[in-house]
């Protein structure tokens, strides 16, 4: 299998519990979960705060008293997610980051979501990760991630392409609703559009040379905490983790400077901050791999160029994975503007970062 993720031996065993929460009416079943993973906090004194910057799962925290330091955070999945994300994929892929210590603990599983600990820090802002001091951080704690080798020198391959089929058999190709069926008929491209350009993609970024690596896959500035006091980041979130190409995680991270709920693509990092970043990513990723730290200017005009084209295929993907959510969820987010922002910048960015040419 393309994606096999091997959980290291001694690793914790996360208990599954026999629980089904109602995301509109979720009190109940916390306090369930709570029973079993905090029995000393009293029923009755168990606070409860939604967090609402996700936009595939339902988040709840749960902690006693009056400062929220102990926090059981409770993640129902969204409506119809297990369509396009893998959850046991995603169990696994928490437990190999956590064994790394990359990842919060997760306390366990139960029918419809997970429940795992609350890291406490600062999560990012676009403003944020432009910072050469932040984003040194971040491309530190990247090169950690991809850094991960695989189980008995396994070769990885990258299961970008065989997600990207399933979402593209997902896609919805009519609205109920008369609005939305109009938008995605007028501004969204046609199902054979889709099909060629994904046939595209495959052909012309497969051949870049990109390392496949264990990648976070999600990396938008809300799934990036600061911790002040040690000094660094960590990354939460591990829906889409997975082996992958390395320039897919960077240029998905690169695509992310825009934001999320104000998309401005003028944000998107420029040269200069682009070879920054890599500079200071491949120095960290070549030390933990333990090949010294000397990085060549034309190591960072690979990935530079490597990176740019990948961002087309994130584009592509999120254009596809909003055209689903579309469909599906149940959250307050216009997924269907969404794609369209993405599948608009995809064909706006496709000539240029086309035009990048490999050094010799």
């Amino acid at each position: 299998m393309a994606n096999y993720i091997h959980v290291p031996e001694g690793a914790p065993l996360v208990p599954k519990l026999d629980v089904t929460l109602d995301e509109h009416d979720y009190r109940a079943g916390a306090l369930k979960l709570i029973k079993t993973l905090r029995p000393h906090w009293k029923p009755s004194e168990v606070k409860m705060k939604s967090f609402t910057d996700g936009i595939t799962n339902k988040l709840i925290g749960c902690y006693v008293g009056g400062a929220m330091q102990d926090v059981v955070l409770v993640r129902v999945y969204g409506n119809k997610t297990e369509l396009f994300v893998d959850r046991e994929n995603e169990v696994k892929s928490f437990r190999v980051l956590q064994a790394h210590r990359c990842a919060p603990r997760l306390y366990c599983t139960f029918n419809n979501g997970l429940c795992y600990e609350f890291l406490q820090g600062v999560a990012l802002e676009p403003e944020h990760i432009r910072s050469p001091a932040m984003f040194r951080h971040i491309a530190r704690q990247m090169a950690k991630y991809h850094a991960i080798h695989a189980h008995n020198g396994w070769v990885p391959q990258s299961d970008l392409w065989l997600k990207m089929s399933k979402f593209f058999s997902l896609v919805p190709t009519h609205f109920e609703d008369p609005e939305m069926d109009q938008r995605l008929n007028s501004e969204v491209p046609s199902t054979a559009c889709l099909r060629d350009e994904m046939i595209w993609l495959q052909q012309n970024l497969s051949k870049l040379g990109s390392p496949v690596v264990l990648c976070h896959n999600d990396l938008l500035c809300k799934n990036i905490i600061y911790k002040q006091q040690e000094g660094n980041v960590k990354f939460i979130d591990y829906e889409y983790a997975g082996y992958n190409y390395q320039a897919y995680d960077i240029g998905n991270h690169f695509n992310e400077f825009a934001g999320l709920n104000e998309v401005d693509y003028t944000l998107y990092p420029g040269r200069e901050l682009q070879l920054q970043w890599l500079q200071a990513y491949l120095e960290a990723y070549k030390e933990y791999k333990s090949q010294g730290t000397q990085v060549s200017n034309t190591e960072v005009e690979v990935l530079y160029v490597q990176v740019n084209r990948f961002a087309l295929a994130s584009h592509f993907f999120w254009g596809l994975w909003a055209l689903i959510q579309a469909q599906y969820s149940t959250i307050n987010f216009d997924f269907l503007g969404y794609a369209v922002l993405r599948f608009n910048q995809y064909f706006k960015m496709k000539p240029e970062v086309m035009s990048l040419l490999l050094p010799e």
